[in-house]
């Protein structure tokens, strides 16, 4: 009887410890907690996986012009119009072609819209581009410098030129142009992007 007893005992005790062991560390709360903390966790890692970069390009008569890119949207620091980004060469034929076209695009819509071009040539004197913006009229910005290799490679790469990118006010791409594009369509793009 006495074992009987000391059994029984012993089972309460097991029973009512572990019972209290067990609302202590209540699973059914800890995970509920657990499950919306780590939602809020995994949600606050979401918004600030989309890195911000940002990166100032030199413009060759001083001007500086600083992108900030949050994933994939590019906008102009302290800017709020559309921007065209154009990758070019001084001895690239279609690039050359395409000049007036961008000079024309800049004169109509300055108000809503920043021509940029960056220059894909390594170790370019800023005094040649000096005299190419004048021999062909340029009104646009045109940037020199090895940052502008690590801009093409921060939006992926530039392995064809000419190679245009437009972005609207918002900094969300509208499209990108590969090769000598006509006028008329850059034109109806720009419209879309800031929304005429």
């Amino acid at each position: 009887m006495k074992q009987f007893f000391y059994f029984t005992l012993l089972a309460t005790i097991l029973i009512f410890g572990g019972c209290e062991k067990a609302k202590k560390e209540n699973p059914v709360k800890k995970s509920g907690n657990t499950i919306q903390t780590k939602a809020k966790e995994k949600l606050s890692k979401a918004e600030n996986s989309v890195m911000t970069e940002e990166i100032t390009l030199h413009g060759v008569n001083g001007e500086k012009v600083t992108f900030i890119k949050k994933g994939s949207d590019i906008k102009l620091k302290d800017n709020d119009k559309a921007i065209l980004l154009d990758f070019f060469a001084t001895w690239c034929p279609p690039c050359k072609a395409e000049i007036p076209h961008l000079t024309n695009l800049q004169n109509r819509y300055k108000k809503d819209l920043k021509i940029i071009s960056i220059l894909l040539e390594d170790d370019k004197p800023d005094i040649e581009i000096k005299n190419f913006i004048k021999f062909n009229h340029i009104n646009y910005t045109i940037t020199n410098g090895g940052s502008n290799f690590t801009f093409s490679n921060m939006l992926g790469g530039v392995s064809k030129i000419p190679f245009m990118i437009l972005y609207d006010k918002n900094g969300e791409k509208v499209t990108s142009y590969l090769g000598a594009v006509p006028e008329e369509m850059i034109e109806s793009d720009i419209k879309k992007a800031i929304g005429k």
